[in-house]
């Protein structure tokens, strides 16, 4: 099961919305990734890695982070102030650089 929360910022009007999972992955028979996500079991069974959406904190670039592959700075900016987006809360906002991130209260979801 997989939860969903919606971070907001104090200052400004950004949103950001976060998965608990992150996106499983398996490598079919021709070498491409597939991703498998709740409830599909059996193809969860096969996943080998996990690509983990992360937000750049230096510049608001939205990116995966392969957990068979990880990097620790931006693609965009090469800034190392990154952090996975299920994790954002109480850090600061890369929209606005002045509010500071929280868990919104009337968002959640289940799946």
């Amino acid at each position: 099961m997989a939860e969903a929360v919606r971070f907001v910022c104090s200052e400004c009007p950004a949103e950001i919305e976060a998965w608990s999972d992150g996106n499983p992955y398996y490598i079919d028979e021709a070498g491409r990734k597939q991703y498998a996500y709740h409830p599909d079991h059996e193809r969860l069974a096969r996943c080998i890695g996990n690509d983990s959406p992360h937000l750049c904190l230096a510049c608001g670039e939205e990116f995966n982070v392969d957990s068979e592959a990880p990097i620790g700075q931006c693609p965009k900016c090469t800034s190392t102030d990154i952090s996975e987006t299920w994790e954002l809360a109480g850090r600061r906002c890369p929209h606005c650089k002045g509010g500071i991130l929280a868990v919104d209260p009337d968002f959640r979801c289940v799946s």
